[in-house]
């Protein structure tokens, strides 16, 4: 088919280096940040089914749902001002994504994850000790910031310091720490619901203080990427940096540094990022990926059945306790199987991955939209076997591991290595704003969706499953293995994308700088 492109990596260069300890470490701390995004995710579930916590917040809520009488399975739990609580924390971390190119651009990628950190540790504190809705409200806010502007920097630092050949094993370490979030939010639902007196919702709030304290600690023992430090005009530093991290001497690095100032120079050539990401035509491609994926990666879904776990399991029959257990077992098939990701991103490349993980999703949701409707039908009443418990329990898990080694990883991968260098950061935000405002609207509409599609919800995200794994069979190219600084050849040899490139005369400045630098440093 013609969207089967295989790009011969042979054409592209590789630079001397491998991964090297200072480059797992430095990568460690930054996807940390995927980390702090999970546990808000895993955590909010279980909050917001606390009694303790809605008595003390939402009472006249808490007091509709003891007085309400539904017998309607598909038509529990529905309150907006709840969900908007929810969805206040994806909100602030969208805003604060479209300063966050600014501040990455201006202070680079490490002072604006130990920025991000510090808002983070303290929206933790300030949740854990709230007596009033202001004080929480306010906790959830700085949460936000530190969110946003945390998958804002980590995908780009992390890609920025891989090198090209374990760019994607080591980028998926930030999914894989969205996982670990959820996991342990999970478990800290389970546990902390458990304590005597029902102030155990305060243990978990503030428990988030400590990935954000690591990535705080963290960042401070951690170089900025070379290319950052160069675009700051520090090229010392960015020489030794590099030659550091690679763990090869600075002549060794030669090849790779000449590169990185010539896309660093050709780079300043763009004069208003936003205006040529936009307006300019240059940048269509990347501009079409920076709003496509994270759309897409919201409407597989995945983030309504981490985000509702509890609730969702709870209204097919799930006692209390078994529903939170159910999501914990959930939340460690998304860890382990974002391992087949972490482990083959490299090998078998970006598009094998979508396209798998995104049959068995359809598949998934299929099924699991079958079994409830067999069960419930239109109506919504009837009690949910054991048997069938166990299948839609099944088929979720399957569903939740397409993901982690698809659209989990792919969706934060893809958009961090697609940017050339003088749009990276604005475009990076426009990718994690959408993210986040889709988050935040699909966490808002889900419990109507769910009331008003029944079953057929299921099937509702199993056609937008479909629609994307053909978008990316059509028009997404490998990327696997090639240079950040060489992507762009990428989109100049696709069948399809190839006649909306713009050769404009920034390019061709950009060339003279690189033919000017590589004389004058030969």
């Amino acid at each position: 088919m013609p969207g089967a492109v295989i790009v011969h990596h042979a054409r592209y260069k590789t630079y001397p280096g491998d991964v090297t300890g200072y480059v797992f470490y430095s990568c460690l701390v930054a996807s940390v940040g995927g980390c702090i995004f999970g546990y808000d995710i895993g955590l909010t579930a279980g909050l917001t089914s606390t009694e303790s916590f809605l008595i003390m917040f939402f009472p006249d809520i808490y007091r509709q749902q003891k007085e309400q009488v539904i017998t309607n399975q598909y038509c529990k739990f529905d309150s907006q001002e709840l969900s908007l609580f929810g969805s206040s924390l994806f909100l602030s971390a969208a805003v604060a994504s479209l300063f966050a190119s600014l501040m990455a651009r201006t202070f680079g990628r490490k002072w604006t994850l130990f920025s991000a950190a510090s808002a983070y540790v303290l929206g933790a504190c300030m949740g854990g000790v709230a007596t009033t809705f202001p004080i929480l409200l306010t906790g959830r806010l700085l949460l936000g910031v530190g969110v946003g502007l945390c998958i804002h920097a980590s995908p780009l630092y992390i890609s920025e310091m891989a090198p090209a050949q374990q760019r994607g094993m080591l980028n998926i370490l930030f999914q894989f720490m969205i996982t670990i979030g959820i996991l342990s939010a999970s478990l800290a639902n389970y546990f902390t619901a458990k304590f005597i007196g029902g102030w155990g919702w305060r243990v978990g709030l503030a428990l988030g203080a400590v990935p954000g304290g690591v990535i705080a600690l963290g960042s401070l023992a951690i170089p900025d990427t070379p290319i950052s430090l160069l675009s700051r005009g520090e090229t010392e530093t960015a020489r030794a940096v590099l030659s550091q991290i690679r763990g090869i001497g600075p002549d060794d690095v030669r090849q790779e540094f000449d590169d990185l100032v010539s896309a660093c120079e050709e780079s300043k050539a763009v004069v208003n990022p936003w205006r040529e990401l936009f307006i300019g035509g240059r940048y269509k491609p990347q501009l079409v990926f920076a709003l496509t994926v994270p759309f897409f990666q919201q409407l597989t879904g995945i983030n309504v059945i981490m985000f509702y776990a509890p609730v969702l399991f709870k209204t097919m029959g799930f006692r209390q306790d078994a529903s939170i257990v159910s999501s914990v077992i959930t939340g460690l098939v998304n860890v382990f199987s974002t391992f087949v990701a972490l482990c083959t991103a490299d090998k078998v490349g970006r598009r094998a991955l979508f396209l798998q993980g995104g049959t068995q999703m359809i598949i998934s949701q299929i099924l699991v939209g079958t079994f409830i409707g067999l069960q419930f039908g239109l109506s919504g009443t009837g009690a949910i076997s054991e048997q069938y418990a166990m299948c839609i329990v099944l088929f979720i898990c399957v569903y939740v591991a397409g993901f982690a080694w698809s659209w989990g990883p792919m969706g934060w991968l893809i958009p961090s290595e697609v940017y050339p260098l003088g749009v990276r950061s604005q475009a990076q935000s426009i990718t994690v704003a959408v993210n986040m405002c889709f988050t935040a609207f699909i966490g808002q509409i889900f419990l109507t969706l769910l009331c008003h599609l029944r079953f057929g919800l299921f099937f509702f995200f199993g056609a937008w499953l479909l629609l994307m794994t053909l978008f990316i069979a059509v028009v997404l190219p490998e990327t696997k293995c090639v240079p950040l600084e060489e992507v762009s050849h990428v989109w100049r040899k696709h069948w399809f994308w190839r006649k909306y490139i713009v050769d404009s005369s920034a390019d061709a400045r950009g060339a003279e700088m690189r033919k000017r630098i590589a004389l004058e440093m030969s």
